[in-house]
């Protein structure tokens, strides 16, 4: 049996061993071949990253949340792969600039630096990318590009611009990143479906 391919891109200040990577590897085991690498920061590299895995992995179904739903949008529906976005973030640069100064990731990265800096020209970038984000869109991918969408995200509302776009959306009564059960409960059906696993 060949097994379908997800890639996985986690949210501003995770890594590719968040949460949601650790539930969709441990959900999906067997059934599935799940790639959740590490983002680069900046969001030109982050494109260019994820274009070349994709280039390289062919997978069936791009699945993001937060920045990695911002990320993913652009580069599956330039690249026409079905996708998953869970909570996307389609304003990084009102995100980052209540942020500005020094942070740390919130869990582990594979090349071990887990200290970063958001500053003026890391937003400028975002900002550059975000007036173009949608430019991909096409007929042929708005319905095979989903949102999900929690209830209780008190971070990004995105869901009616999302609409604009894209045809459809679901909710789960969860915040902006998912606990482990809510990937399993809400994310992974949905994937299934979305993939033909």
């Amino acid at each position: 049996m060949i097994m379908k391919k997800i890639i996985f891109l986690h949210g501003f200040f995770a890594s590719g061993s968040c949460i949601p990577a650790v539930a969709l590897h441990e959900a999906l085991d067997g059934k599935a071949e799940v790639h959740t690498p590490d983002l680069p920061m900046h969001p030109d590299d982050a494109i260019s990253f994820v274009r070349n895995l994709c280039n390289a992995v062919h997978p069936d179904i791009i699945v993001g949340n937060s920045n990695g739903s911002f990320i993913g949008q652009i580069t599956a529906s330039e690249l026409k792969i079905p996708a998953l976005l869970g909570n996307p973030h389609f304003e990084m640069t009102k995100f980052l600039t209540s942020r500005i100064g020094n942070h740390q990731y919130k869990s582990p990265r594979a090349d071990g630096i887990q200290n970063f800096t958001i500053d003026q020209k890391l937003i400028s970038e975002f900002a550059e990318l975000q007036c173009r984000q949608f430019d991909g869109c096409s007929k042929e991918m708005r319905d095979k590009i989903w949102g999900l969408f929690g209830d209780n995200d008190t971070l990004a509302h995105y869901e009616p611009l999302f609409l604009e776009h894209y045809s459809t959306s679901f909710h789960f009564p969860g915040n902006h990143t998912p606990t482990a059960d809510e990937v399993k409960q809400y994310y992974v059906p949905l994937i299934e479906r979305l993939a033909d696993i």
